[in-house]
């Protein structure tokens, strides 16, 4: 009865304490696209990415309510940093839900003018006045959704009136610098530790705290990362976190203690004992529930010590390299500047991939594409209306016999001849063949046995072309070793030992797309051809060991493509990730990539594709 009391009374007075309106909420995942596609058109840099921010504690007065109810420490606020712009996960804080979507937009338009700067000299106040200026300076049209805005969170802002004089002259000034950005030059301070700093204000980006800007400074000035393992789980949920130095694993008491004693105190209790090397099924949920989250650099953990053990395959049944590696440069966005050599590509050959037939369950889909792609086949035609040729063009001469009964002079040709078309194409297959390709998509295929499909048919398709193709796969293992496997490059014809080395393929490691980019432009651009298509089939975005799993990699495969584009290249990616809305319209541009929703529809679907790519 008691705890049934005490939890109806935290209910109530929660309820009545709380300064929402949940009824009028709008969540961050209504409007991410929205406000990504806003940002970006008023100038914000593409390549950030946008995640929910973190909840922080504000330290202003509370009123007494909130105090009693223990609520309304927290406040969810905007804030960007080199990576990321981090908007609430909910915006609940007026109570019409048309407010609270403007909220969103406003913000996406104060930080496409914000000025982010890690070394920026000016303090916070100054800075989102700035951008506040700039953005209703730019884009006028928002000034009447900032002013509704304005006008809403003042009714919400604590009256000056009720504070005390240090406080009130804060609250005063940042009322002023709302309603006329850029009047408030000069921020009044608390002398006294006793009083409150000022309610934050949602229409403003957050400060950056000094622990976020150290840590920033860290990631520019250092080229390693752990090797850490483990599946990500996606959360909406994001945590503050620090790095802190691990703790010393002292324990004095334990030097008393018999390791022999435990058989006597456990060989007859039936528990289940777990191993030091088992994952806690516990870790994730007690992670969600912890607000601020502290790491140190430790290759102990269950994850690191499975992935290691894992990651490598023992010679002899690695592929076999061929030559000793291609250094090839990649580009680093922080400091502007191609690394020089920074990368090594190894190109490997299947070692015991035996010749092998077409499997039975694709013979009859490969005749039916077969006889598709005929028509494309290089053929010879007729052109009429010509000066010179081997044979009498009837339908001109006729025209030209009734133009001069007419009175006309024609001077078209009466002969036909025969050429033959061909198209002068090249084409470069480039196949993800990362660790996640290992996953299940249904009872009896995985990821990578759909692309072994894909890669089968399209090869028939083009086989009955005659368009010149090659084919190739990677992965990757941190900068030092990007396995590029040669299936079939293009002086091989298509035949049963490249069918062996597309049915040999494995899972590999993770996806290092730059350097095999590199290497791919680098092949195909030697290759005389007038059109060259690079293709490229993903399941995921650019990932490594290191720097390279967040916005390193997305910059080094932009540049990448580029470097395609200058070649005189067409570069075309082909992925079954759903979320690649969210990158590759930065990485290949809104025209250069398309999103398989069913991965089972790939092998049916990729040769269709290229023939619509090279239509002429």
């Amino acid at each position: 009865m008691e705890e049934f009391v005490g939890k109806f009374w935290n209910d109530i007075i929660t309820r009545i304490a709380r300064d929402r309106y949940p009824a009028a909420a709008v969540p961050l995942a209504e409007v991410e696209k929205t406000t990504g596609i806003l940002f970006r058109a008023f100038g914000g840099d593409p390549g950030l990415r946008i995640a929910a921010a973190t909840a922080e504690e504000h330290g202003a007065r509370r009123r007494f309510l909130q105090r009693v109810a223990g609520s309304g420490e927290k406040i969810l606020q905007a804030r960007i940093d080199r990576e990321t712009l981090r908007l609430p996960p909910e915006i609940a804080c007026f109570p019409e839900r048309a407010l609270n979507r403007d909220l969103y937009l406003w913000l996406a338009t104060l930080a496409a003018c914000a000025d982010h700067d890690v070394s920026s000299p000016l303090p916070w106040y100054r800075r989102n006045q700035r951008a506040t200026q700039a953005a209703l300076t730019r884009f006028p049209g928002s000034r009447a959704r900032y002013e509704r805005l304005c006008a809403a969170h003042m009714a919400q802002r604590p009256r000056p009136e009720e504070l005390p004089e240090e406080e009130a002259a804060q609250e005063f000034a940042l009322r002023q610098a709302l309603l006329d950005p850029g009047s408030v030059n000069i921020f009044p301070i608390l002398t006294s530790p006793e009083l409150r700093p000022p309610h934050p204000i949602p229409l403003w980006l957050a400060d950056t705290p000094a622990a976020d800007l150290r840590q920033r400074r860290r990631n520019v000035q250092e080229d390693g990362a752990s090797e850490g393992g483990g599946t990500p789980k996606k959360n909406a949920q994001a945590h503050r976190a620090e790095r802190v130095e691990e703790p010393e694993d002292e324990a004095p008491f334990l030097l008393m203690f018999r390791a022999e004693s435990l058989l006597s105190w456990g060989e007859y209790i039936k528990i289940n004992r777990a191993f030091d090397e088992e994952e806690d099924e516990n870790a994730e949920s007690a992670a969600a529930d912890m607000d601020h989250l502290s790491l140190t650099q430790n290759a102990r953990t269950a994850a690191s010590r499975v992935k290691f053990d894992l990651d490598l395959p023992s010679a002899a049944e690695d592929d076999s390299p061929v030559g000793e590696g291609i250094l090839l440069p990649e580009w680093d966005y922080r400091k502007k500047i191609l690394l020089e050599k920074h990368c090594r590509i190894q190109p490997l050959i299947a070692r015991e991939a035996a010749a092998e037939k077409l499997p039975l369950h694709l013979r009859k889909t490969a005749i039916r594409l077969r006889q598709q792609f005929a028509a494309l086949a290089p053929a010879r035609r007729w052109l009429k209306g010509q000066q010179d040729g081997s044979e009498i063009d009837l339908d001109a001469c006729v025209r030209h016999f009734t133009d001069r009964a007419h009175g006309r002079t024609p001077d078209n040709g009466a002969y036909l001849a025969q050429v033959r078309h061909e198209r002068d194409l090249a084409c470069l297959l480039l196949a993800d063949l990362s660790l996640s390709t290992d996953a299940w998509i249904s009872d009896t295929h995985r990821i990578v046995d759909v692309i072994r499909e894909s890669l089968l048919l399209f090869s028939e398709a083009l086989s009955a072309t005659g368009d010149p193709f090659g084919l190739y796969g990677f992965s990757s293992l941190k900068r030092q070793n990007v396995r590029f496997h040669i299936l079939k490059d293009f002086r091989q014809p298509y035949n049963d030992i490249a069918r062996g080395r597309i049915l040999a393929l494995r899972p590999g490691y993770y996806t290092r797309m730059g350097g095999a980019l590199r290497q791919a432009i680098s092949i195909l651009d030697e290759y005389p051809a007038a059109r060259k298509l690079l293709l490229l089939i993903s399941d995921g975005k650019p990932n490594d060991l290191d720097l390279y799993d967040s916005r390193y990699g997305i910059e080094d495969t932009r540049m990448a493509i580029h470097e395609a584009r200058r070649a005189g290249l067409y570069p075309f990616c082909v992925t079954i990730d759903r979320e690649a809305g969210a990158y590759l319209p930065y990485i290949f541009g809104p025209a250069g990539f398309t999103v398989i929703r069913k991965p089972e529809e790939l092998p049916h679907e990729l040769p269709l594709l290229y023939a619509q790519l090279t239509r002429e």
